[in-house]
């Protein structure tokens, strides 16, 4: 791996990723502090394209635009993208840690693909789906990420990576689901919903009732086990990549605030201060 950035497009690219990810998911940015600086720009642009790819439901009006800029991260991944693609600074710095550390490109070709639902206002089915979209996107991320950190070489703990996603994920679909609901989207799964005595439709009429509590506590539970199944996992994967999971240090407090009487998720999004996030995430680095 090279540290070189002779080239100023390409340190332009890796700083735009940094502000972008510093601006618009402060946690994944403040998780990385914890890296290695030569891999925290790597990360950052790992992250950077997470963050294009998860938006393009909020910057098209329709389906049709968000698909063509999704076939246009799959072209760019596979090398056939037209037109000059370093001039996209997210493209240009993931493209060049892609290269660096042999990412493989399928897995972020899966994320892409997984992203399309995003698009439609098709109601999540069920958990196995849930789980596996998640899996897809949040899970990836930290494996990916966790590659990076281990200098491209497995650094073990797939299977935490995997629970490590799922609880992350989960827990910040509910914490957006004021957003979701408001734009028709249901990542609740019908059968969750089903069981608690809900449905999709009571989701979206915007008013909490005990059915739908229920079906909340329930994925808050789901999102509970998974962070004990990756924390247990953790000590298998190797100690340099392990800041890939830091994010997961914020599950906890982010389900606390849920569950904080009188909260409702349709008027209030659960945040916890900057500080608790900056201790939480130190305390998991020292613990982990």
């Amino acid at each position: 791996m090279s540290d070189d950035l002779a080239d100023p497009r390409l340190k332009e690219a890796y700083d735009y990723c940094d502000e972008l990810l510093k601006t618009h998911d402060l946690d994944r940015w403040l998780a990385a502090l914890f890296a290695p600086w030569p891999k925290r720009r790597h990360l950052h642009a790992l992250y950077a394209f997470n963050l294009e790819v998860a938006r393009i439901r909020e910057l098209v009006s329709d389906p049709m635009p968000g698909e063509i800029r999704y076939q246009w991260w799959r072209d760019a991944l596979e090398g056939e993208a037209r037109g000059d693609v370093v001039a996209y600074p997210v493209a240009h710095a993931l493209l060049d840690t892609v290269k660096q550390f042999g990412l493989p490109r399928q897995a972020l070709t899966n994320l892409v693909d997984a992203r399309t639902f995003d698009l439609y206002d098709d109601p999540m089915p069920g958990l196995r789906q849930l789980e596996g979209y998640c899996g897809e996107t949040s899970s990836a991320l930290i494996r990916l990420a966790s590659l990076i950190l281990n200098g491209g070489r497995d650094p073990g703990g797939a299977e935490a990576a995997g629970h490590a996603g799922l609880a992350y994920a989960i827990t910040g679909l509910l914490r957006a689901l004021p957003w979701h609901a408001a734009r028709g989207q249901v990542y609740l799964p019908l059968d969750i919903l089903k069981e608690a005595g809900s449905s999709r439709e009571e989701l979206l009429a915007g008013r909490m009732t005990p059915t739908l509590s229920a079906a909340l506590a329930h994925m808050r539970s789901i999102a509970r086990d998974h962070l004990a199944a990756a924390e247990k996992g953790i000590p298998a994967v190797l100690r340099d990549a392990r800041p890939a999971f830091l994010p997961i240090a914020l599950v906890e407090p982010y389900l606390t605030a849920m569950e904080a009487p009188g909260f409702d998720p349709y008027k209030q999004v659960a945040e916890v201060a900057q500080w608790k996030r900056q201790w939480r995430l130190w305390w998991a680095g020292w613990r982990w």
